[in-house]
Formats: C-alpha cells, sequence, structure tokens
C-alpha cells in the first residue's frame, strides 16, 4: 500500500511525543506546554495529534502478526 510516509510520519510524532513524556517523568519539564503554553489549544492540538499518532501505531500490531512486507 502506500502507506509508508503515513507510518514514519506518525512514528516520529509518537516518538517525540515519548520523548516529552520522559522529560516530564525524569525532570517534570514539559516542552510542549513551555513553548506553546500551559494547555493553550495549541498545546492541546498538538497532544490529540501525538494520541492519534499512537492509536494509529496500534496498527503496525495487525502488520507486523500478518508478516506482511510493504
Amino acid at each position: 500500500m502506500g502507506n509508508k510516509g503515513l507510518d514514519y510520519t506518525a512514528l516520529v510524532i509518537a516518538v517525540i511525543g515519548a520523548v516529552n513524556w520522559g522529560l516530564i517523568g525524569l525532570f517534570r519539564l514539559d516542552l510542549v506546554a513551555l513553548i506553546f503554553g500551559q494547555m493553550s489549544w495549541i498545546s492541546r492540538i498538538i497532544y490529540v495529534i501525538v494520541g492519534i499518532c499512537g492509536i494509529y501505531l496500534l496498527t503496525f500490531f495487525g502488520r507486523v502478526g500478518n508478516g506482511r512486507d510493504e
């Protein structure tokens, strides 16, 4: 299929979100809130996009289980 670009984009966004969560856990530093403001509309959009990417990446399990190569 032609989803490699979408797959990589979702993966990069999810990794950036994971790094942000790591910073929150280790140093109590939320980069999204620091850059865009505490729960501003842009911060909320970023959090939603990261969440959607994480949910999308759940489809990787089905693709790996099928042994499908693209």
